[in-house]
Formats: C-alpha cells, structure tokens, sequence
C-alpha cells in the first residue's frame, strides 16, 4: 500500500524523546501512561506534520473515503527484545523497559479519539498485544500463530468486537515476505445479491471461539447466534468457522456461498508490514487476513513482532459498551 504519511527522521526521534520522557509502565499502569500521553497531546510539542497525517485518518474515516493507512518509519524502541516463545508475555514484561511502541499507539488513539479495548482474559487485560509466535499456538488460528491467518474479524466471538486495529511493526523478516491483506466491506457488497445480504442480516449464524480463546476461558467455546452483515458493510466472519446456526439450512449455506465467491472476486489491499511501519484498518467494516508468500527462513520468521491495539470507533461507541467494564476501567472488557 502507499504510505499516507513518513515520518521525517528529526520527527521521529524527537517524538520517540518525548515518548521516552512519560516513564510510566502501561502494562503497570495504563491509566498513568495514558494521561502522559494525553498530556503531551496538549502539550505542542507534537510536530504539526504528524498531527496533519493524524488528522487525514481522521477525515478519510469521516467521509468513508478509506478505512485502511499506512505509517512508515515511525518511533519505536531502540531496544527490541527477543521473546521465550514458550512465555513470551512474561519474557516482554521482564525485558522490555522502553516504551515507545505503545506510547505511540496510545497518541494515535487518543487523537483519532478510539479508544482502546482489551480483554480481561488476554494477556492479563493489557491495552497492548502482541502479534508474536507461541509455541503452544503453532499452526493455529490465532495472533499468536506462526503461520497464515484466513480472512476474519479480530474477536468474532466476542460479543464486544473492535472497530479498527493499529499493527506497528516492532522487527519483521528482512528477506521473508509476509503480508497483511484488507478487504472493504463495500467491494464485498458488490458481489453479494440483495436477497443474500437479507439472509447475512439475519442473527442465523455461530463462531466458535479462537484456541486462545478458550485456552483462557474455558466456557468460550461457541458465540451466540449473530448476523454475518451489519450496520452499511460490517461483517462478522471467520473463514472455515461462521456457520449457519441450523446446520440443515440450506438458504443460510447459499448465502455464504455467495459471500466465500465474493471473497474471491474483490479487489484487496495488500501491506507487507516492514519495520517501524504502522497499519491502520477496519476490524468490523473489512476483513483481513495473513498471506506468508516466500518463506525461506520460517525459523527466524517465527520471531516476526507485531504490537497490536483493538480501537473503538469513537467515544460514543466506547461508552455505550460501559456494562462489560471490569471495576469500571474504561476499555478493559470482562469477558
């Protein structure tokens, strides 16, 4: 994809700076390091070409030109940690004494006014993920495989789903090329006759949860029965897993006929996240999956590192979601 915007080198390392200066922990103390974050927003010391590129995702979002930008040569770490692959939450969480992959995921946030969701039961409720390989996930379905995603929503399970997801390359494979691929829900409506989308709108279909999933919380095994077509174009999909909830349904099972060729037939954006790239895209409104194209060296390719935030679409939306709050932290859902 086209970069929306490249940081210039004097901008990055001056808001990387800033970034290192807040010195809070946000997986110790998310509420303090995010009001660092909101205090530096206000501070102006945040260069006016970044905040300018901010403000186009903005506006893009608005006017529902495009729901997919890309961030290049953004701040990070000076320091990336390699991770225990067998505990590599722990291993994050005793090495990684920076952060400022997370503080920029927390200003972007912030100033596209998304706030960011987590999961009681992921990764201890931290507002960061990460996108990295667990030896216990190998081959799975989930972030934390080693392998390919299929095209899918990020939590299609779960009752309370993000919006939009930030990936931010932390350390990617040099030679290896793997690709995010991003499909808008609107190019997938052109291929899907009215009488199907009628039929996708209808609460008639089931996902079973993600093995992470119920590795955490064993009585999530399958969703409730929910509609595949949403809102103008949110779909709520997970190839080889959305079913029609009565298996003997043969009107249900054309319907996502229908939408597996429109798969086929849409045009998609392709990302090959590098380095200090920032992916900004559409959970609900698109679809997104992960293409590994040209794997030589899948031993160090395992080691690939994507810190990940879930977003709400706006405040509103964030809010109206309060009853699932975990002792009323804004964001942290208890599912």
């Amino acid at each position: 994809m086209k970069p929306t915007y490249t940081f210039e080198n004097r901008d990055r390392e001056d808001l990387k700076n800033h970034l290192l200066n807040i010195g809070v922990d946000p997986y110790k103390d998310y509420i303090g390091f995010q009001e660092g974050i909101a205090d530096l927003l206000s501070s102006g010391k945040v260069a006016t070409p970044v905040l300018n590129a901010l403000q186009k995702v903005k506006t893009d979002r608005a006017s529902a030109t495009t729901y997919a930008h890309v961030f290049e040569n953004c701040p990070v770490d000076d320091e990336i940690p390699q991770l225990d692959q067998d505990n590599a939450l722990n291993d994050k969480y005793a090495k990684k004494k920076t952060f400022v992959g997370e503080g920029l995921l927390e200003l972007q946030a912030q100033f596209l006014e998304t706030p960011i969701l987590a999961y009681t039961t992921r990764n201890n409720g931290d507002f960061f993920q990460d996108v990295y390989a667990d030896n216990q996930f190998s081959g799975t379905q989930t972030q934390k495989t080693d392998w390919e995603l299929y095209w899918h929503n990020e939590r299609t399970a779960h009752p309370v789903r993000a919006d939009f997801i930030s990936l931010l390359g932390m350390r990617t494979p040099e030679d290896d090329l793997v690709f995010t691929k991003y499909v808008d829900g609107r190019e997938l409506l052109k291929y899907i006759s009215e009488e199907h989308q009628a039929t996708l709108r209808e609460k008639a279909f089931r996902t079973p949860f993600d093995e992470l999933s119920k590795a955490s919380n064993a009585n999530q095994v399958i969703s409730d029965a929910h509609a595949m077509l949403e809102n103008e174009h949110s779909f709520r999909y997970y190839d080889t897993r959305t079913v029609p909830a009565d298996p003997n349904s043969s009107r249900h099972y054309r319907a996502i006929w229908e939408f597996r060729d429109a798969l086929a037939k849409a045009r998609e954006q392709y990302h090959r996240i590098k380095d200090r790239d920032l992916f900004l895209f559409a959970n609900q409104d698109g679809l997104h999956s992960r293409q590994m194209v040209d794997i030589q060296h899948f031993e160090t390719t395992r080691f690939r590192w994507l810190l990940k935030t879930y977003t709400f679409r706006d405040n509103a939306t964030a809010d109206s979601n309060s009853s699932h709050w975990l002792d009323g932290v804004r964001g942290q859902v208890q599912d």
